[in-house]
């Protein structure tokens, strides 16, 4: 399927966890399908499913406990595909950090450096104002710097 690896990885980074991305992209692809109905083709139809898996990341982010989102060490800690492929300390350090940084910005960063989708998709896909998003990839960036400089990661 045509968006099934990208909609996983966006999962997988907002929650760092491969089952948790599995079933978030199997409920996409599903809630997809049931509100096909409802798409408005004015919209691009990746954005339109982006915010869907977006969505069901942050429903699933919202029901683990608090201290399981923060504590690093509550993470599901075995490697990711690309940690496998790579097998990069700073990719580590980097997905480490993302977890460090709130589900909202996190969002932003995950759809512009991993989906690669343009400020644009990206502003249609949350339904923000493009200004917004750069704000916010701005200060997402700035959590990341400096939570890989506390972790001594740079």
């Amino acid at each position: 399927m045509r968006y099934q690896k990208p909609v996983f990885n966006v999962a997988l980074r907002m929650l760092r966890n491969p089952e948790d991305a599995l079933d978030v992209a199997q409920t996409t692809f599903l809630k997809a399908f049931e509100h096909l109905g409802d798409y408005d083709p004015a919209f691009r139809f990746y954005s339109w499913l982006y915010r869907i898996a977006i969505n069901e990341s942050l429903n699933a982010l919202a029901l683990r406990k608090p201290s399981e989102e923060l504590d690093g060490k509550a993470l599901d800690e075995a490697p990711g595909p690309d940690r496998l492929a790579e097998g990069d300390q700073a990719l580590h350090a980097i997905e480490d950090g993302l977890m460090h940084v709130s589900p909202e910005l996190r969002t932003v960063i995950v759809l512009r450096h991993i989906a690669q989708l343009s400020y644009q998709d990206i502003a249609e896909a949350l339904g923000l104002p493009e200004k917004t998003v750069k704000s916010r990839l701005h200060s997402a960036r700035e959590q990341l710097r400096a939570h890989l400089s506390r972790s001594g990661a740079i």
